[in-house]
């Protein structure tokens, strides 16, 4: 029991310093967010998150300009969306982990197409396809409800599919 125990407080502390050298904070590498990246940690496709509301459409970000935020990194277009995404990250990321938002509010995960956003609320949330913008469409606001209700369900279930009926 007790070398379990240690071996456990040893694996979290080498994840807590592997992610504090990757440039996160120890609230970060505690938690292990469920986020939609590439094989290189980018998010997003590598787009802009801050042009989305700056510019009002999707922007490529550019490895000149990048930060790490919950599990992720972002890539932007100039120094200045830089700076503006570190000013206030969660104003700006996409949310449920830049996850189709329409599949999130199902109980479940997708891919994105960058091409199929919109703010909700003042929040960016992103669709896999035209068909998820169309059922996202029907209602977004409740959707959204829906999506943050199922959420914390579907990042314990790590992105597979949830019984929505029993998330309260």
């Amino acid at each position: 029991m007790r070398r379990t125990l240690i071996q456990a407080l040893s694996l979290t502390t080498a994840l807590c310093a592997i992610s504090l050298l990757a440039g996160g904070t120890y609230a970060q590498a505690q938690s292990h967010p469920l986020v939609n990246v590439n094989s290189d940690g980018v998010i997003l496709d590598g787009y802009d998150p801050v042009a989305f509301f700056t510019d009002a459409k999707p922007v490529q970000g550019s490895a000149k300009f990048t930060s790490n935020y919950n599990g992720a990194i972002y890539w932007f277009a100039s120094a200045e969306h830089k700076a503006a995404f570190d000013a206030k990250p969660a104003k700006y990321e996409p949310q449920f982990g830049a996850f189709c938002a329409y599949a999130v509010s199902q109980g479940r995960t997708a891919p994105i197409d960058v091409k199929t956003w919109s703010l909700v609320e003042g929040r960016l949330v992103v669709q896999h396809n035209s068909r998820a913008v169309k059922l996202w469409n029907a209602d977004p606001p409740g959707l959204l409800k829906l999506a943050d209700k199922h959420w914390p369900a579907v990042i314990a279930n790590g992105g597979k599919q949830i019984d929505v009926k029993s998330v309260k």
